[in-house]
């Protein structure tokens, strides 16, 4: 029995392998490493830095290549030229979200941001528009974030300069702002419901707009509770934690470049002294700031492969037919660490987003929110929540680090999915 049972796993090998080498004779899907049956090339892959593994095997194999991740095939981006020739040149056939296993139990393929097909298109276009009504890229919502970051100075100056770790206050910010945009109101930092909400993000829906329940006894209709629940859930989440995360792993590296931080508060106390806050319009004034925040979205590379995609039909592209269906996996990471676009890559360097006047200089290749048909909906709030909020702080402290800049050190303790600062704390010292 045990000899049966070695012949038939030796044989499905054989016929796996089989089947693989024929989809690539017939030039079907890009090129890529030889999988193993079952696992595919997990084993040749560092999940620890993914994108890393990706660069190396796109120096064998191209900027197109098909990787397995188990037995499902995936067809990897790499660079910028691939990746806007499929998410923006060709946006809607590469709109699909592709297969994110940690996330299906959990959302079931509701919400704004693992949704599919036309209930996508349907929550997006409402999501945009409730949005905008309750004040997104409006003068209110920059109201709410420099009130939100008005709150933050005075939670920063109760810790009296001493040693903490900024974590938690700053997420309570972009968590406080979401707050404000949903349910009309934000919390106390000290607010039980707050601490509560911002652990678990599924509760208190009470404000939410009567659309969607109007729409509850249509069969056809996307707006229904479970969509609800999973869009303000995503809204929460990709609102909090990216911001949040940018903004700490952005306080590390100015901890770091001492040199940096005092460029930018220099030029705070230039455009916009002490006795106001800093606003939007003061950006086109503040074009070393500009950059920095820019750099440091650059530089952290926060979401490395970005979320999943998929082709919503056979297409062909460049020279390879893939099938309706298939998980495409765009390397942003290959993007905003072009060497060619941003010499020097690896350095923390502002002058990369500043022409030779010190004007600030826009770049394709920023794909920090992704690009084309799924960039990140809430792209605006947090550009805005970026710069006001960090700008703010530098207005109102000197950042202080525990030991000597030069022994800080940057490197993510994780990079996956995401891309995870290393704990450190800080002192806060107003000026």
């Amino acid at each position: 029995m045990d000899l049966f049972i070695i012949l038939v796993i030796c044989l499905s090998c054989l016929i796996l392998f089989s089947l693989w080498n024929r989809s690539y004779a017939k030039g079907k899907l890009p090129p890529g490493p030889t999988p193993l049956p079952i696992i595919g090339n997990i084993l040749q892959l560092n999940t620890k830095n993914i994108s890393k593994s990706i660069s190396m095997l796109a120096k064998d194999y191209g900027p197109v290549l098909t990787v397995y991740f188990g037995m499902k095939p995936t067809v990897v981006l790499h660079g910028y030229k691939a990746i806007k020739e499929a998410l923006i040149d060709q946006g809607e056939v590469f709109s699909g979200r592709g297969s994110f296993p940690v996330s299906e139990k959990t959302t079931q393929g509701f919400g704004v941001i693992f949704s599919n097909g036309e209930r996508w298109k349907q929550i997006r276009r409402f999501s945009l528009m409730a949005l905008r009504n309750m004040g997104m890229g409006k003068k209110t919502i920059e109201d709410r974030i420099q009130e939100e970051a008005l709150c933050l100075v005075e939670a920063l100056k109760k810790t009296n300069a001493s040693p903490c770790d900024p974590t938690f206050l700053l997420g309570c910010v972009p968590c406080n702002v979401i707050s404000s945009i949903i349910f009309q109101n934000r919390f106390d930092y000290r607010d039980q419901k707050f601490l509560t909400l911002m652990k678990y993000f599924n509760e208190n829906f009470e404000t939410v707009s009567s659309p969607w329940i109007q729409e509850k006894h249509s069969k056809e209709s996307e707006f229904t509770m479970d969509n609800l629940v999973a869009t303000i859930w995503d809204m929460f989440t990709a609102g909090t934690e990216t911001t949040s995360t940018t903004m700490r792993y952005g306080l590390l590296l100015l901890l770091k470049h001492p040199e940096i931080s005092a460029k930018v508060w220099e030029e705070i106390d230039h455009v916009v002294g002490k006795n106001r806050s800093v606003c939007m319009q003061d950006r086109s004034r503040m074009p070393y700031t500009d950059a920095v925040v820019h750099e440091i979205q650059r530089y952290i590379d926060l979401i490395p492969t970005s979320l999943p995609h998929a082709v919503t039909q056979d297409i062909r592209f460049r020279e390879y037919l893939i099938p309706k269906g298939t998980t495409i996996l765009t390397d942003l990471t290959s993007v905003l660490y072009d060497d060619k676009e941003f010499p020097n890559p690896e350095k923390f360097d502002p002058g990369h987003f500043l022409d030779k006047s010190g004007n600030f200089k826009k770049s394709d290749y920023f794909m920090a929110f992704s690009a084309g048909k799924r960039v990140c909906a809430g792209e605006g709030l947090a550009r805005m929540e970026l710069f006001l909020i960090l700008t703010t702080i530098l207005q109102n402290f000197t950042l202080k680090p525990l030991v000597d800049p030069k022994d800080i050190d940057t490197t993510p303790v994780h990079k996956g999915f995401g891309t995870i600062p290393p704990f450190y704390e800080l002192c806060f010292i107003p000026v």
